[in-house]
C-alpha cells in the first residue's frame, strides 16, 4: 500500500502546484509576456515598438499604443464617437452579451473596439483609425460601424487623408444582420471619401479576416502589411476542406496574399510613418496636379463658351 500513499502524495503536490498557476489577468498584468525563446520583458517589447528582437514576431497592440507607434506620445488627439444602443437584439448565450461588452470595456479602456484620432505626419494632417484585437476580438458591430463612418467623415470634412489599421475576426455575432449592415455602411463611407479625391490607406495588421477584410479594408487606394500577419476571409481549414488540396505554409499571411496582388508593400513597424508620409505626399501632389489640370480645362472650356456667345 506504501506505493498507493506516494501516488495519492504526487497527486496533491500537482494539484497544489495548479492551484498556484497564475490567471490570465494575472498575466496581462504582469511585467512579462512570451514570444519565440521563451518570457520576455513587456517594457523591452514597447522599447521596440512590440517587436520581437529575436524573430521579429510584430505583437498585437492596443489603439492608443498604434497611435503612440504612429504619431509619437501625446502627438495626437483621440476623437469621440457615438455609440448606439447597447444589445439591440437582446443577445444572450453563456453569457449576456451586454455583460461581455462591459467586460471588453473594462479590459480595453475603449468604449467599442474601433478608436478614431487626428495628428500630423510629415506636417501633413490625417485621420487615422485602428481595431483593438483585444475587445471581443476586435469584432465589428454597430458601434463599430459607427466610429468608422465618423472617422471617415472627418477626414472628408477636413480635407484629411483616411489612414487604418484593421485587425479583427470579422462581424460580431451578437448584432447578427444588424452587424453585417456595417459592411455596407463603412463601404459606402469609403466611397465618399474617395469622391472627395482624399487618399485612402489601409495598413493589415494581425490577424485580419471575415466581414473587415471583404469590406472596408481591401478598398484601400494603396494596401500596406505588417509582417506575417494573417490576411484572410475563410478560415485555412474550411478552405483546404473545400478545395482538397494542401496548402502552402505561408497561406493567407501578408507575405504570400502580396504575391497574390492584395497587398502592395510589407512594412516593419518602426518604417510606417516614414513609408506612409512619402506616400501621402505623392497623393497629394497627384491629386493636386489633377485639381489644377480640372481647373485649367474648365477655365478654357469657360473662355471657349464666351468667344462662341459673343
Amino acid at each position: 500500500m506504501n506505493w498507493i500513499k506516494k501516488v495519492l502524495r504526487i497527486g496533491d503536490k500537482i494539484k497544489r502546484v495548479l492551484k498556484k498557476r497564475p490567471t490570465k489577468e494575472e498575466i496581462a498584468n504582469s511585467d512579462w509576456t512570451s514570444c519565440c525563446k521563451g518570457p520576455v520583458l513587456k517594457k523591452e517589447l514597447e522599447e521596440n515598438l512590440w517587436v520581437c528582437n529575436s524573430c521579429g514576431k510584430h505583437h498585437r497592440i492596443s489603439c492608443r499604443q498604434r497611435f503612440d507607434v504612429f504619431f509619437g506620445k501625446n502627438n495626437y488627439e483621440i476623437l469621440k464617437t457615438p455609440i448606439p444602443k447597447d444589445d439591440p437584439l437582446n443577445w444572450k448565450d453563456s453569457k449576456k452579451y451586454i455583460d461581455r461588452l462591459d467586460d471588453a470595456r473594462k479590459k480595453t479602456n475603449q468604449d467599442c473596439a474601433v478608436m478614431i484620432a487626428r495628428g500630423k505626419i510629415n506636417e501633413i494632417n490625417v485621420t487615422v483609425g485602428a481595431i483593438n484585437f483585444e475587445f471581443m476580438g476586435g469584432s465589428v458591430a454597430s458601434a463599430e460601424g459607427e466610429s468608422i463612418i465618423t472617422g471617415i467623415q472627418h477626414a472628408i470634412d477636413n480635407n484629411n487623408p483616411f489612414i487604418f489599421f484593421p485587425c479583427g475576426g470579422g462581424q460580431r455575432m451578437h448584432e447578427s444582420p444588424i452587424a453585417l449592415a456595417q459592411m455596407t455602411r463603412t463601404t459606402l463611407a469609403v466611397n465618399e471619401l474617395k469622391k472627395n479625391n482624399l487618399p485612402y490607406i489601409v495598413c493589415f495588421t494581425d490577424p485580419t479576416a471575415g466581414g473587415i477584410t471583404a469590406s472596408f479594408a481591401m478598398l484601400g487606394d494603396i494596401s500596406l502589411a505588417e509582417p506575417n500577419s494573417l490576411i484572410a476571409f475563410a478560415g485555412r481549414r474550411v478552405i483546404q476542406a473545400t478545395v482538397k488540396e494542401d496548402l502552402p505554409e505561408n497561406f493567407q499571411r501578408s507575405e504570400y496574399v502580396q504575391e497574390c496582388g492584395f497587398v502592395d508593400i510589407i512594412v516593419q513597424r518602426k518604417d510606417l510613418k516614414e513609408k506612409i508620409g512619402s506616400l501621402l505626399s505623392i497623393l497629394l501632389k497627384k491629386n493636386s496636379d489633377i485639381n489644377a489640370q480640372s481647373s485649367d480645362e474648365t477655365s478654357e472650356n469657360n473662355k471657349s463658351n464666351r468667344a462662341i456667345a459673343s
